[in-house]
């Protein structure tokens, strides 16, 4: 399907526009659900070094994170305060040396969404937990994003169905542990309609729970321990001795005896 494939430029860059669009409707609705949905995925992992790529306008899911170490990459230098600018593509960490790391709408906004996982893969420490939070086409959303006009964010870039980001974490070895889905709201920016509106949250959780507009994937890095296999040395007894025929065994040779007389 097209409407899943196509990428749309977001011209000099996404991160700045889609700050500003989440700090008014209904891109506020939106970061609390997030917030939610970060905060049920980061209870059980645990670590000593969290990495946070993207914008993540709801820092609030953050806070019940155990782990206190946080990095935040700034994909365009515009997130200010102590952030590590890099491309989500090209992070400038060691191999093997983050235990938790959220994409944080990167692969929404990121020309090439399946380099940017590969890369997450090599940072991350075996057994490290991988948070992807995107936009769901498959939800009213994906309709709005679909009929927008104009490059700004968030309506530009890349949706990536969550089928598809499942088949490539499989390709690169991860364990898919959990899919939630949030915001069942259409995107309208009326406070009052939104909060009129607020009673598709639970029908949609009960009713339509894979049409929420923003989605959480957790994954954990797996790494196959190879154990090998001990050959077996003991030597297989021959058949036939080296020295010729075999000698009758004593058994056998009181069998084949004559009676005495």
């Amino acid at each position: 399907m097209w409407l899943l494939r196509g990428y749309r430029p977001c011209g000099g860059g996404p991160w700045a526009e889609l700050r500003t669009w989440y700090a008014r409707e209904p891109g506020r609705s939106l970061a609390e659900a997030e917030a939610r949905l970060l905060r049920e995925a980061l209870e059980g992992v645990f670590g000593y070094h969290l990495v946070v790529v993207g914008a993540c306008p709801a820092a609030a899911g953050l806070e019940g994170s155990p782990i206190r170490h946080r990095v935040l990459v700034d994909l365009d230098g515009t997130a200010g305060g102590a952030a590590l600018r890099a491309a989500s593509a090209g992070l400038p960490l060691r191999s093997d040396s983050v235990d938790a790391l959220i994409l944080a709408h990167a692969l929404d906004f990121e020309a090439d969404p399946y380099e940017a996982l590969r890369e997450a893969e090599r940072v991350l420490v075996p057994e490290g937990h991988l948070v992807v939070l995107g936009f769901n086409p498959l939800s009213p959303w994906g309709l709005r994003w679909a009929l927008a006009r104009g490059p700004g964010a968030p309506w530009c870039g890349r949706r990536l169905t969550v089928g598809r980001l499942h088949d490539w974490l499989s390709l690169l070895g991860f364990q898919v542990l959990a899919t939630r889905r949030a915001f069942f709201r259409p995107p309208v920016g009326h406070p009052g309609l939104l909060r009129r509106l607020g009673f598709l949250e639970r029908a949609g959780r009960r009713a339509w729970p894979l049409l929420g507009a923003v989605y959480v994937v957790l994954a954990r890095k797996r790494v196959i321990a190879l154990t090998p296999v001990r050959p077996r040395w003991r030597p297989r007894r021959a058949l036939v001795p080296a020295g010729g025929l075999a000698e009758p065994t004593p058994r056998a040779h009181r069998q084949g005896r004559p009676h005495a007389p």
